[in-house]
């Protein structure tokens, strides 16, 4: 599998408690959490050109996580545009945390994505789908000790799978698991990860995005989105 990690990477500049939890970017974790035999990862930020998302890396991309929070108005609509037609083609799309609002999951989901939200929640998450991939090796419930707060209302698109639910200490839910397909191309969404908490620490958390990425790793890719039909039924 060929994994792709595109960050932002603005919060690491400015923010030393940011530093400290992810020492080499939060892409920095995440490629450490993917990373493997049978996995080669590359990672990509904000202010490379065209965000590093050009079409030759993405033609190599088999999965594109989106980490992104502070700066999803300074990614070009055409760097989108480009990212849909691959997702439409097959390349799968994990999106984390904030990447709620980037302008890409807001195109594949044609919804705000705007949801509620506070700072510093205590939240014990559930598998409400345990026979699903995503699922696989993590157990029923467990907590993360501090995390942002995501709640409902999400204004999404109607998920095909809610993998996970999450519960917090303010008595708030949250869909923290979803999956979409669009075109040819497979999308989950998981909700912890902020900035500067230790939820890409975990090793549940860790074990759901890299299920996440077999998961939606495409069997074919570039699949066109209509077969015509060459030869009449019989």
């Amino acid at each position: 599998m060929k994994v792709t990690i595109y960050n932002e990477n603005v919060h690491e500049k400015s923010d030393p408690n940011v530093r400290a939890v992810h020492p080499e970017g939060i892409h920095g974790t995440l490629a450490a959490i993917v990373r493997g035999e049978d996995t080669e990862v590359r990672t990509v930020t904000l202010d490379m050109p065209e965000c590093g998302l050009t079409d030759e890396v993405l033609d190599d991309t088999d999965v594109l996580i989106w980490w992104g929070h502070m700066a999803h108005d300074k990614v070009p609509d055409e760097v989108v545009d480009r990212v849909q037609r691959h997702v439409l083609a097959g390349m799968g799309l994990i999106v984390l945390h904030s990447g709620h609002h980037s302008k890409i999951f807001r195109r594949m989901l044609g919804t705000t994505c705007n949801l509620k939200w506070r700072d510093g929640a205590r939240e014990r998450l559930w598998v409400i789908k345990p026979n699903h991939p995503i699922a696989e090796g993590v157990p029923e419930t467990f907590a993360l000790d501090c995390e942002e707060m995501y709640g409902e209302p999400f204004d999404i698109a109607e998920p095909d799978e809610v993998v996970l639910m999450g519960w917090f200490n303010g008595g708030e839910v949250f869909r923290s698991g979803c999956t979409w397909v669009r075109g040819n191309g497979r999308i989950f969404y998981l909700q912890p990860g902020h900035e500067t908490n230790g939820a890409y620490h975990n090793e549940h958390i860790r074990r759901i995005i890299r299920n996440a990425v077999k998961w939606a790793c495409p069997v074919n890719k570039n699949l066109p989105l209509i077969c015509p039909c060459t030869e009449p039924l019989e």
